[in-house]
């Protein structure tokens, strides 16, 4: 089983970047998938959740309204819109499967980094 997340970069505040996150070995489509983030010198920590059919999403409070999470199940990909970024978005984010709520995942993706300058 592989998550496979990508579209990670520099982005200047105020900039977007959309995250993908392709899973392959096996389909999550009747999984709940996710988002976290890792900032440096920080625990790891939750960002967004997105249920099996897509209807039910949450969000940390810090993204809640600037970030939006979806997903493809033909596809078994998940994304992340994250718009309106600031500088402390800068962290390592790690897609998920599998969730426990916000608590943590089975199933965690490689991460990719999102730097973003003032």
């Amino acid at each position: 089983v592989q998550l496979q997340a990508s579209g990670g970069g520099l982005v200047q505040a105020g900039g977007s970047l959309r995250l993908s996150c392709a899973a392959s070995g096996r389909t999550f489509s009747s999984s709940s998938m996710g988002w976290f983030r890792q900032l440096a010198g920080k625990e790891r920590e939750f960002v967004a959740s997105i249920g099996w059919s897509g209807g039910i999403t949450t969000y940390a409070e810090p993204v809640k309204d600037r970030f939006t999470i979806s997903r493809d199940n033909a596809k078994n990909t998940v994304y992340l819109q994250m718009n309106s970024l600031k500088p402390e978005d800068t962290a390592v984010y790690y897609c998920a499967a599998n969730l426990y709520g916000s608590r943590g995942a089975d199933y965690w993706g490689q991460g990719t980094l999102v730097t973003v300058s003032s």
